[in-house]
C-alpha cells in the first residue's frame, strides 16, 4: 500500500487549461474516485499520476518519492481501462501471467498467484479462454487480475465499467470494491457517473473545468455540498429560495430553520433541497401542480410545477404518496423531520 500526493499541478493542451493547481492527497489503502463531466479534467489527473502525462508544474509524489519525472513502466502502477486492452493471442491465465514474467517471478510463484487470481475474480471457467470468447464483463475481470496481480502500488482504473450494460457493471462494481478492500491497494478510480462513485468509494473528489470542488466520502458530498455545482452535480437537486430571518435563521418554504451558515435579515440565498427532504400535501390553493406520480418501489417520484419555485423534485414513501396524482393542486414544504438546511450561494444557475 501506498500514499498518494498530487501538489499544485498545472497541465494545458495548447491554448486549453486541463489541470489547474490540482492538489490531491490519497491515503494508504483508500480509494478515492474522481468524478465529473466530460472535460473536467480527471482523466488527465489520472494519465499524470501513471506517468503517461508530464505536469507542466506540480509534483507527484508516492511514498514520499518525488515520481514526477519517472516514465511509467518505473512507477510500478497497475492500471485497468475501459477498452479492456487485453493481449488477444493470450488466454485468460497468460494475460494474468504477462506482468509476473516481466517480473521474473519463478514459474511456482507465477503459479500461486495466477491461481489465486482467477479465484477471487471467479473466473475458473473462463481461465483458458481467449477475449474473443469471453463477455464485457468476464475480460473486465481479467483485466483487473491482470493488474493486481503484480502487486502494485498503486491501482489506476479509468472508467473501467462504462463499456458494460447496467447489470453487469453494478456486478463488477462491487466486485471491485471487496477486492480492493481485500487486497488493501490504494486505488483511483475515474468515472462520470455518481452512482459508481458514491456507491464504492471511501472519499469523492468532485471535479469541474481542471478544478477538485470537493473531497469528501460520499455521505458528506450529499449532505453537505460545498458549493453550487457540486450540489446540482451529485444526485438531484430542488434550488429553493432562501430568505435571511431573526436569530440567524433562514425561511425556505414559508418555514424559519437553520442553515450551515447564519443569516441577516432580509438576506437572500439559495437552499439545496434534496427530493427526500420535502413533503406534498393535497392543497386546493397550494402553490403546485402535480405534473406526474412515478411508482419506483419504496419510494415515489413526484413532480411539481410550482409557481415560486419551478419544477420541484420530491421522493415520498410509497404509501404516503398513495392519494397524490397528475395535475393536482399541492403544497410542497419541507419534511418536519429536516433539522437544517445547506446554502449553496445565490449564483446557483
Amino acid at each position: 500500500m501506498a500514499t498518494v500526493d498530487m501538489a499544485g499541478i498545472r497541465k494545458t493542451f495548447g491554448s486549453s487549461v486541463a489541470l489547474e493547481d490540482f492538489s490531491l492527497s490519497i491515503a494508504s489503502g483508500e480509494l478515492v474516485c474522481l468524478l465529473g463531466p466530460s472535460g473536467c479534467g480527471k482523466t488527465t489527473a489520472l494519465r499524470i499520476l501513471a506517468g503517461f502525462e508530464r505536469p507542466d508544474a506540480g509534483t507527484v509524489v508516492v511514498e514520499g518519492r518525488d515520481l514526477s519525472n519517472d516514465p511509467p513502466e518505473k512507477r510500478q502502477f497497475g492500471m485497468v481501462f475501459q477498452d479492456y486492452s487485453l493481449f488477444p493471442n493470450m488466454t485468460a491465465r497468460q494475460n494474468i501471467d504477462f506482468g509476473l514474467k516481466v517480473q521474473k517471478r519463478s514459474s511456482a510463484e507465477r503459479k500461486e498467484i495466477i491461481d489465486r487470481m482467477i479465484e477471487v475474480t471467479a473466473l475458473q471457467e473462463h481461465a483458458d479462454k481467449f477475449p474473443h470468447q469471453m463477455s464485457g464483463g468476464q475480460k473486465q475481470r481479467v483485466a483487473l487480475a491482470r493488474a493486481i496481480a503484480t502487486s502494485p502500488k498503486v491501482l489506476l482504473l479509468d472508467e473501467p465499467l462504462s463499456a458494460l450494460d447496467a447489470k453487469v457493471r453494478e456486478t463488477l462494481r462491487d466486485e471491485i470494491r471487496r477486492l480492493q478492500l481485500e487486497i488493501g491497494v490504494t486505488t483511483v478510480f475515474v468515472t462520470h457517473d455518481q452512482h459508481e462513485a458514491l456507491a464504492i468509494a471511501d472519499r469523492v473528489g468532485v471535479m469541474s473545468a481542471g478544478r477538485l470542488e470537493q473531497l469528501a466520502p460520499p455521505r458528506e458530498l450529499y449532505e453537505n455540498p460545498v458549493n453550487a455545482f457540486v450540489a446540482s452535480f451529485i444526485g438531484t437537486v430542488n434550488k429553493m429560495a432562501a430568505v435571511g430571518v431573526e436569530d440567524g435563521r433562514w425561511r425556505v418554504l414559508g418555514r424559519s430553520i437553520p442553515g450551515n451558515t447564519a443569516s441577516t435579515i432580509g438576506a437572500a440565498d439559495i437552499a439545496a433541497v434534496r427530493p427526500e427532504q420535502l413533503a406534498v400535501d393535497p392543497a386546493e390553493d397550494g402553490s403546485g401542480v402535480v405534473e406526474s406520480v412515478s411508482f419506483l418501489g419504496p419510494i415515489t417520484r413526484v413532480i411539481i410545477d410550482d409557481r415560486d419555485h419551478g419544477r420541484l423534485f420530491a421522493d415520498i414513501i410509497s404509501a404516503d404518496a398513495a392519494g397524490l396524482f397528475p395535475a393536482q393542486r399541492v403544497r410542497p414544504r419541507l419534511r418536519d423531520d429536516v433539522s437544517d438546511v445547506v446554502l449553496i450561494g445565490p449564483d446557483l444557475t
